[in-house]
């Protein structure tokens, strides 16, 4: 395999935060804000290596053979949190507040997983710098942050955690397809298509779908 062609773009918004003293980048995005059915999953990548084999990107342009692939590699490279909001905690709050609380999780297991000795030299608040996909973020952690709309387009640490957040909301939507196999979620993933909203017509709701999101079957 020859390395993946990284687009010098993918990672101005690493340098630029890094030459103003930040040591930690951490990219975050999330899966799953969309569907009718199952978790908002958020993901917190900070690279070890910006040096890969396989295409990063957006995970929604990729197939899901690229994100597999490039899932793994991700590993290898990087340090990783991830946070998972179910359902009941999107009806109980509303899916921003769900997808904001997931990156909040995210970031801190993320930070938990840093080797001992690192966060002995560098303390998180003033070392950690968030970029995050989309125009707006909320939470009660203590790092600065940047907003970037489109950033799994054009950041490396944010493709990276969609690529990770997609995959992993992907494999457990692909379990609950084996416990709820009248839906297909595994096709789905439990966004709102035609087919899924033929079958909770058919069987009514399950208990992973979201009691909140009716508006979506609108014009079914």
């Amino acid at each position: 395999m020859n390395p993946w062609d990284m687009p010098p773009h993918m990672l101005k918004h690493e340098n630029r935060v890094k030459s103003q003293g930040f040591f930690f980048v951490v990219g975050i995005d999330e899966a799953g804000r969309g569907p009718l059915a199952g978790p908002v999953v958020a993901a917190a990548v900070s690279l070890r290596s910006d040096k890969f084999e396989n295409k990063i990107g957006d995970s929604k342009k990729l197939t899901a053979l690229q994100r597999e692939r490039a899932f793994h590699e991700i590993h290898e490279n990087a340090y990783i949190g991830v946070g998972i909001m179910n359902e009941s905690i999107i009806d109980e709050v509303n899916i921003l507040q769900a997808t904001y609380l997931a990156m909040q999780s995210a970031v801190e297991n993320l930070l938990r997983r840093l080797p001992s000795q690192i966060l002995s030299v560098h303390h998180p608040e003033q070392a950690v710098h968030l970029l995050i996909d989309g125009d707006r973020f909320k939470s009660r952690l203590p790092y600065k942050y940047t907003t970037i709309i489109g950033g799994d387009g054009q950041c490396l640490s944010i493709a990276c955690a969609s690529i990770i957040a997609k995959v992993i909301r992907d494999r457990i939507l692909n379990i609950y397809h084996r416990v709820f196999p009248h839906y297909g979620f595994d096709q789905h993933k439990g966004y709102p298509t035609l087919e899924h909203k033929q079958a909770i017509q058919r069987h009514g709701l399950s208990r992973i779908h979201r009691k909140t999101f009716h508006h979506l079957l609108e014009g079914r």
